[in-house]
Formats: C-alpha cells, sequence, structure tokens
C-alpha cells in the first residue's frame, strides 16, 4: 500500500530548471571560467550545492563553496521570479493526493533560501515537510535525503513514490528502496527508466487524466 508522496522540488514541482541553467551560464562567467553547462548540469543536477561547487573549483573549503553557492542561487531566484511556474498540474496534483489522506513531502537539493522562495510563490498555504540540500546529508544519486523525508513522515520507504525529474533523482529513488514516476520536464523519458519507475509523463494533467492515484 502506498502511504506517502515524495516529491522532488527544482524540475519536478517547480519549473526552473531554465533558470537553473541560465544562472550557472551568468556565474561562471562572472569567474571567467569556460565551460559546457549542460554538461555540468548533467552531472550535478541533483546534488548538493556544495557539490556541484566542489565539481566545478575542485577541493575547496566548505565555506567558499558556500560563499558560492550563495551567489549563484541568487542569480537564480533573480532569474526566476519574474516568469515563475510550477510543473503543469503540480498543485491540483498536489490537492488530490491530499485529498486521498496520502502523506506528502518534498525531497530537494535546493537550500532553505530556495525552498522559501518557491512555497511563496506556489502560495500552497503551508510549506511541505522537506528535507534539503543544506542539511548535512550527501546529494542524489545517495539515497539519504529520500530516506529522511520518509523518516520524518513515518512512512516505511517501501511504501512511498518518489516523483523526479533527472537522473540522479531517479538512481535515488531505487537506492532508497522507493518506486518512482519520472517528470519528464527536463530530461528525456529514455534517460529516466528503470524497473522501479511506475510512470514517465510530461507533467501532472498527464496523471490526472490516467486516473493514477486511483491506481494506487
Amino acid at each position: 500500500m502506498v502511504q506517502a508522496l515524495i516529491f522532488d522540488m527544482d524540475g519536478t514541482m517547480i519549473d526552473s530548471m531554465p533558470s537553473h541553467q541560465r544562472s550557472w551560464v551568468e556565474f561562471t562567467r562572472r569567474r571567467d571560467l569556460e565551460i559546457d553547462v549542460p554538461e555540468l548540469m548533467r552531472r550535478t543536477t541533483g546534488r548538493t550545492g556544495v557539490e556541484c561547487m566542489r565539481e566545478l573549483f575542485g577541493d575547496i573549503s566548505a565555506a567558499q563553496a558556500q560563499a558560492f553557492v550563495d551567489e549563484k542561487e541568487a542569480v537564480y531566484r533573480e532569474l526566476f521570479a519574474p516568469v515563475f511556474s510550477e510543473v503543469a498540474g503540480f498543485k491540483a496534483f498536489l490537492g488530490a493526493a491530499q485529498q486521498r489522506g496520502l502523506a506528502v513531502g518534498v525531497g530537494t537539493a535546493g537550500d532553505r533560501h530556495n525552498q522559501a522562495f518557491a512555497y511563496q510563490h506556489l502560495a500552497l498555504g503551508a510549506p511541505l515537510p522537506t528535507v534539503g540540500g543544506d542539511e548535512g546529508l550527501p546529494g542524489k544519486p545517495e539515497p539519504a535525503i529520500f530516506l529522511e523525508v520518509a523518516r520524518r513522515l513515518g512512512v516505511a520507504p517501501e511504501r512511498c513514490i518518489v516523483f523526479e525529474d533527472a537522473p540522479l533523482g531517479i538512481e535515488a529513488a531505487r537506492r532508497a528502496g522507493m518506486r518512482a514516476v519520472a517528470i519528464c520536464s527536463s530530461h528525456p523519458a529514455d534517460e529516466l527508466g528503470g524497473p522501479h519507475v511506475l510512470a514517465r509523463v510530461p507533467d501532472y494533467h498527464a496523471l490526472i487524466t490516467s486516473r493514477f492515484l486511483e491506481t494506487l
């Protein structure tokens, strides 16, 4: 029996990945770094901010990495705020899940500032139980963030379904012993597969139309 749904945030709840990419372009421009930004994102989407900065700059201190994270994410929020949007159908799907009595949580690599930004713009009424990338846990594909969400919800991992848009997140769900739904907002469906993946859809309207919750 499914008892809980766990959502990634960026690219899964909110359509933020284009703005994240633009913020990486601007951040690296400021630092006079010539890198392949799409390739950097492929390697790091789902990892914590500190992990991303160490991927970019090497073995820098946690304090220096965090300073870079703060700079880059401030650029992201500035870029995304004027064009903020949810992944289509997310709030309607979330409301339907809550009406069915399912526990709901969020497991994200985003820090508390990006979480607050997202919840403010989503206007859900109250933030969801959330485990973030600045809580000292390893980022995806390690399962720690998703497992901590399940622990806080009081639900066994095998009774959780993860909603993810990135390959590292899909893999983290598998390692956590959780089933997954792939939201193909930023990656093609063929990059988001696995025996634990129940569905691969463009957005939540597809899940509502297919009566996904009713099948649980």
